[in-house]
C-alpha cells in the first residue's frame, strides 16, 4: 500500500486518533498503517484531481477539482464549504490588520461582507461583533446556473447546514458528551490535538510526502495544501470511529462467550503506563489495533449494494472495482 518510506506523521495522527474517541496509546504498527492508508487516499485524490484538470483544459488543479470528488457526501462538503469560509474570514482580517484596520473599533458599522467580513455594532463593538463568513460556491451549484442571484436568506445556510450535517452533529454531540467534565488542563490538552494537522507549517513535507511533481505535475497552491490537510484529518476520523466500532463489536462478542480463556493475552496487550488523561485507572482500556483498522478500512471500501448494479458487466461485478475515498 505505497512505498516503505519511514513513518513522518505517527504523533499527529494518535492525536487525531484522540480526538477521534481513541483513549488508548495506540501501537506504531497502527498509526503507520494509518498514515500508508492516508497517503494512498491522497495520491487517488491527486490522480482524479489531475484528471478532471486535464479534461478542463488546464494543468493545474484547484479547489473545485478536490471537492468535486466528494461532492456526494453532503455532510463533508458543508464541513469543507464552513472551513473555508472561515479560513476566508481569517485572511481578510489578517489583510486588514495589515493595512492598518484590525482596530474593532474599525469595523463598526461596516455591513459590506466583502469589504470587511466584521459587522459591529455602533455602540458595545467588543461585545457585539458579529463576524460574517463568505459563502462559499460550487460551479455545480443550481445558483451558479444563473447571471442573476436570489438574495440570501438569513437563514438560509442554517437550514442547509441542518439538512447536510446530521453527522457532524453527532460528532460534535459526542465530543461534548467526552469534554463536559474535562478539568481546565485536560480540555486545554484535547484543544490542542485538535488542531493536529498533515499539513500546518508542514507544507514542504507533506508535498513530497503526498507525492506532488511525481503524481501530479500541479504546483499546490495554499488552499489546495488546506483543503487536502482538512479531507487527511477528515479520513484519519473516519477510520478511527469505524475502527472503535469495530473493536467495540469484539469486544461485546468475547463478553457475550464469557470472556473465553479468561482474556488470556489481553493484560500484555494494555498499555504499560497505569492511567491516562481520561482513562480511569479500572477501566483498563487496550488500544484499536492493525486488525481493528484492517477491518475498518474494508468496511469503508465495500460496494454499497444499491451501486452493484452500476457496476455490473455481463452479468458480472468487475474483478477490480475502483478505490473508494474515505
Amino acid at each position: 500500500m505505497g512505498d516503505s518510506r519511514s513513518p513522518k506523521y505517527r504523533q499527529e495522527i494518535q492525536q487525531m486518533m484522540f480526538v477521534s474517541g481513541e483513549t488508548a496509546e495506540p501501537s506504531i504498527e497502527t498509526t503507520s498503517l494509518i498514515e500508508e492508508i492516508v497517503r494512498q487516499q491522497v495520491i487517488e485524490i491527486l490522480t482524479r484531481s489531475t484528471a478532471l484538470a486535464t479534461r478542463r483544459g488546464v494543468r493545474s488543479i484547484s479547489p473545485d477539482d478536490l471537492i468535486f470528488l466528494i461532492r456526494h457526501d453532503k455532510a463533508k462538503v458543508s464541513r469543507l464549504k464552513t472551513f473555508l469560509s472561515w479560513k476566508d474570514v481569517r485572511k481578510n482580517v489578517k489583510d486588514s490588520d495589515e493595512k492598518g484596520g484590525g482596530d474593532a473599533a474599525d469595523f463598526a458599522g461596516a455591513d459590506d461582507p466583502i469589504a470587511g467580513g466584521v459587522v459591529a455594532g455602533p455602540q458595545d463593538v467588543t461585545s457585539k461583533s458579529k463576524t460574517k463568513r463568505a459563502r462559499i460556491g460550487l460551479v455545480w451549484d443550481v445558483n451558479s446556473f444563473y447571471s442573476v442571484q436570489v438574495p440570501e436568506r438569513e437563514d438560509e445556510e442554517d437550514e442547509e447546514e441542518e439538512e447536510q450535517n446530521y453527522a457532524t452533529l453527532q460528532r460534535l454531540a459526542a465530543a461534548d458528551e467526552r469534554t463536559k467534565n474535562m478539568t481546565k488542563e485536560e480540555y486545554v490538552f484535547w484543544s490542542e490535538c485538535r488542531q493536529a494537522s498533515f499539513t500546518y507549517r508542514k507544507g514542504r513535507r507533506f508535498r513530497e510526502w503526498a507525492g506532488f511533481g511525481v503524481v501530479t505535475e500541479s504546483k499546490p497552491n495554499d488552499d489546495i495544501v488546506d483543503i487536502l490537510g482538512f479531507l487527511t484529518f477528515e479520513i484519519v476520523q473516519t477510520l478511527t470511529e469505524e475502527a472503535l466500532k469495530v473493536k467495540e463489536r469484539e469486544d461485546r462478542e468475547k463478553r457475550r462467550r464469557g470472556g473465553a480463556e479468561n482474556g488470556t493475552g489481553e493484560n500484555t496487550k494494555k498499555r504499560k503506563r497505569e492511567t491516562g488523561l481520561f482513562d480511569p485507572p479500572e477501566e483498563g482500556r487496550t488500544p484499536v489495533e492493525p486488525k481493528h483498522i484492517h477491518e475498518a478500512y474494508r468496511k469503508l471500501q465495500a460496494t454499497p449494494n444499491k451501486s452493484v448494479a452500476m457496476l455490473l458487466h455481463n452479468g458480472r461485478i468487475p474483478h477490480r472495482t475502483p478505490l473508494r475515498l474515505i
